[in-house]
């Protein structure tokens, strides 16, 4: 349950993050939601590849090195998803990265610690 909630507030990020960026752009709610599931299934093949590859560095910046493969795994997504969703640059993909790490962050440390408590 939680992982389709969290597809649904990636999706729903989409859509927002593509109303105030014209570098972002998502075609469609349903793209949205494609593209949320695709994100989700790189990050479960792909994403811990990149971390131990990107190890050292990693360690380096102190775990920031984290929100550039987020990045890559956005653009990976773009190049999936062909013209439905679409992220004109590197720069665009951090930014989204770092704004869904953020709302993620405040989501993860409200919401979901309120459901394990209760």
């Amino acid at each position: 349950m939680r992982w389709i909630v969290g597809i649904l507030i990636n999706a729903v990020l989409f859509i927002a993050i593509s109303g105030y960026f014209d570098g972002f752009y998502v075609s469609s709610v349903g793209s949205a939601i494609m593209a949320s599931i695709l994100l989700s299934i790189l990050n479960i093949l792909v994403r811990p590849i990149l971390i131990l590859l990107t190890l050292p560095i990693t360690v380096v910046t102190l775990g920031l090195f984290l929100l550039v493969i987020n990045a890559v795994t956005l653009i990976m997504t773009d190049k999936f998803m062909g013209n439905r969703f679409e992220v004109d640059s590197f720069g665009m993909a951090l930014l989204v990265a770092i704004m869904m790490a953020i709302v993620n962050l405040i989501l993860q440390k409200t919401v979901f610690n309120k459901e394990n408590r209760g």
